[in-house]
């Protein structure tokens, strides 16, 4: 069988197609036409040595499938060439307002469409801040959020674009302890549990109001297994005004993975972090995180990632977001992060005899340089930015000790007779462990590389069936040189 003729896997995570990059997506559910779709509206990282880009484009998936997403073009180009940071859009009436990012987000337009997708036109200039966040309320009142370690907000005039002078608030939330050297810093409204640093994003549950904003950690916190200067969190608040009142929630979800143990028992993450940007949305009748994650070496590249979660308010008022607990009455109890997956919305798993690209890794560590969990530093394994229109991202500079995870596969009820791998600009004399559950759990096929080979097939030795964790763990006698290339992998070539 031609590997070509397999079907491959997408809308996976990240749920765009690996060669596009839209980072700080702010989703939103709308009805055009008779159809409810999600809209998701972001950043577009296309300078590559910069944040960011000179357009937006509009993604959109059917409510019903969260895995079939569409480009629906560009929606706006920046006006002077300069790049746009996060927008938001909103509707109020017949009609769509994105609140523009211009000139790296310090001068926020007011543009709008009769279609969620756009073009969006007639912008007008704005008293807005930076990273702003609106919200329609129920009353039809309209809310706007800003701020860049300092938090903001106001209530919009019928026009959408002008500030209520009276109704302006600043520090709504108190703000992350030191700016690292970025801005000047202010110490009257710092605490460390807010935190708050940017990316503004307002949601409604009931009657609470849901603050979710990226949270910078200041100080490292070995329980969380991340170090100083950490901004990957997505946090939240909540209260019953939108304009004051605010109680920490806590963390819905962190772009640096899973929380694992190192051979000496110190606690580490197990994905390069960077920073972060994204909301929560309920999409008949399940609620959903979206985010974005770092690839490459630097924060230039970041992908569109989406996983489920609860959203629950206990009796007492208080929010619960991630992964809630409840108690044997049903109540809920607590919340624990988001599980960061390379599924996504395939929520059975992804599918074992499809082609999957090694760019769909949600676990990436590095034994042999330690760990460094930023991506503009990291002197491991990454997965390496593509663009215009490549099918698969590859996972470049593996070498001994690397581990790549996903999180999940679907071996359905039969278990697989073989494993296909392909490994570009590969060593003689690597060998590639396929695991069960944990980048130390049980092998069930192995892979020798050869310096003349790019595609294997070799046995599963093991029975595989159901929902489970996958992993490849990458070993050389050489700990310097380079491995190979992790480009993708199936199982079972004959169906």
């Amino acid at each position: 069988m031609d590997i070509n003729s397999k079907k491959r896997i997408k809308g996976a995570n990240p749920y765009m197609p690996l060669w596009e990059h839209v980072p700080d997506g702010e989703p939103k559910v709308f009805t055009y036409n008779g159809e409810r779709r999600v809209y998701v509206y972001g950043s577009h990282d296309t300078l590559k040595n910069e944040y960011c880009g000179t357009d937006y484009v509009v993604w959109s998936a059917p409510v019903s499938d969260l895995t079939d997403w569409r480009c629906d073009g560009v929606c706006f180009r920046s006006d002077n060439g300069k790049p746009l940071f996060a927008p938001d859009v909103v509707q109020k009436g017949d009609t769509f307002y994105m609140y523009v990012a211009c000139d790296w987000g310090q001068r926020i337009l007011v543009a709008s469409s009769k279609n969620p997708a756009g073009p969006f036109e007639n912008p007008v200039m704005s008293q807005i801040g930076f990273d702003p966040g609106v919200l329609v309320d129920d009353d039809g009142r309209v809310y706007v959020y800003w701020g860049f370690a300092s938090a903001y907000c106001a209530e919009l005039e019928e026009d959408m674009a002008t500030i209520k002078p009276e109704t302006v608030k600043e520090h709504i939330i108190p703000h992350c302890a030191r700016g690292g050297g970025w801005w000047e810093e202010e110490t009257e409204h710092i605490d460390k549990e807010f935190s708050f640093l940017e990316a503004s994003s307002l949601r409604k549950v009931g009657s609470k109001y849901i603050y979710i904003y990226s949270r910078r950690q200041c100080e490292a916190v070995p329980e969380n297994a991340l170090p100083a200067d950490s901004n990957g969190y997505l946090a939240y608040a909540y209260s019953d005004d939108p304009l004051g009142g605010w109680v920490y929630g806590g963390v819905i979800s962190n772009n640096a993975g899973e929380m694992i143990r190192t051979s000496d028992g110190k606690k580490e993450r197990s994905y390069p972090t960077g920073n972060n940007h994204g909301s929560i949305v309920e999409i008949d009748g399940q609620w959903y995180v979206f985010y974005h994650r770092m690839i490459g070496t630097d924060e230039y590249a970041r992908q569109a990632m989406l996983d489920p979660i609860d959203v629950a308010v206990g009796k007492d008022g208080r929010v619960y977001i991630g992964r809630v607990e409840y108690d044997e009455n049903g109540e809920p109890i607590s919340a624990k992060e988001a599980e960061m997956t390379s599924q996504g919305a395939h929520i059975g798993g992804l599918d074992a005899r499809a082609i999957i690209s090694a760019g769909y890794a949600c676990y990436l560590t590095s034994k042999t340089k330690g760990y460094t969990p930023f991506a503009v530093s990291s002197d491991g394994a990454y997965i390496k930015a593509v663009y215009d229109g490549a099918e698969s991202a590859p996972i470049t500079r593996i070498k001994s000790g690397t581990a790549a995870g996903f999180k999940y596969i679907d071996f359905g009820s039969v278990s697989p007779e073989e494993l296909y791998i392909k490994l570009d600009n590969a060593i003689d004399g690597g060998l590639v462990n396929v695991r069960l559950g944990s980048a130390d759990g049980r092998i069930i096929a192995k892979v020798a590389t050869e310096s003349e080979k790019s595609e294997y097939i070799v046995p599963v030795e093991a029975e595989v069936t159901g929902k489970q964790a996958l992993f490849f763990e990458f070993l050389s006698d050489d700990n310097e040189k380079d491995i190979c290339e992790f480009d993708c992998f199936t199982f079972d070539m004959q169906l």
